[in-house]
């Protein structure tokens, strides 16, 4: 299986910046669409931004302007770089996956575990 493993989440102060990376492990065939999601408390899940294969980016309109999603298909590592963040921004965040296992023949969807991002003063 494809095994989705996020990092770089944690305390920063509004307007501050955060890059979080998530890294895709496993018998990996190809990988589509990498995105990244975010859960606040209260609120349900929400896509942020996501990012295909060849490089096509799509972003929630609340951070458009302030973050950045790209990735690493040598190392099949996604990332969201996160500035000027707001509390507002504060939420678990999710890296989700569009890919394929060498024994499947078919895409499947994969997600990672979650990584904390506060944004607190």
């Amino acid at each position: 299986q494809v095994r989705l493993v996020e990092s770089g989440g944690g305390l920063v102060q509004p307007g501050g910046s955060l890059r979080l990376s998530c890294a895709a492990s496993g018998s990996i065939f190809s990988i589509n669409t990498m995105s990244w999601y975010r859960q606040a408390p209260g609120k349900e899940r929400e896509l942020v931004a996501d990012i295909t294969s060849g490089g096509s980016t799509n972003y929630a309109d609340s951070v458009k302007g302030r973050f950045t999603i790209s990735r690493d298909n040598a190392k099949n590592t996604v990332y969201l770089q996160m500035n000027s963040l707001k509390p507002e921004d504060t939420a678990i965040y999710y890296c989700h996956a569009d890919a394929r296992a060498r024994i499947l023949s078919a895409y499947a969807d994969y997600w990672g575990q979650g990584t904390q991002v506060t944004v607190s003063s």
